[in-house]
């Protein structure tokens, strides 16, 4: 994976297949918490909160993208994920480019992990 330099060369970076998916993701990061800071971090967007708390991340891959969340957190949500028909990891969930976004289950794990920082602060 090349080096990149900021969040916006991150995405500049991706391949046609790759950034589509990639690309709602980002919007749909803004939008559910426009507080959140977009920052490159192991060479990936994060979106972070407080002086160093990771809400979630964003990765690339061949044949698919993940929306990576603390394992803590996804551990509360991987029901969710599996009962809409996606493959969770730990910590994340799969999204493979050929598939549909699941924009309603995305933005429901977002504003979930939104609260829970709110809530716990972490």
């Amino acid at each position: 994976m090349p080096r990149r330099a900021s969040v916006d060369d991150f995405f500049a970076q991706l391949n046609d297949v790759q950034r589509p998916h990639l690309q709602v993701l980002r919007e749909l990061s803004r939008e559910v918490d426009p507080r959140a800071r977009e920052e490159l971090k192991w060479n990936l967007p994060v979106y972070v909160r407080g002086e160093k708390t990771n809400l979630w991340m964003l990765q690339n891959f061949k044949h698919h993208c993940s929306l990576r969340f603390p394992p803590p957190f996804f551990a509360t949500q991987k029901a969710a994920v599996e009962d809409a028909g996606y493959e969770p990891g730990a910590g994340f969930i799969k999204l493979p480019y050929d598939r549909e976004l699941p924009t309603e289950l995305l933005t429901a794990l977002m504003q979930a992990r939104v609260q829970d920082f709110d809530t716990a602060g972490t």
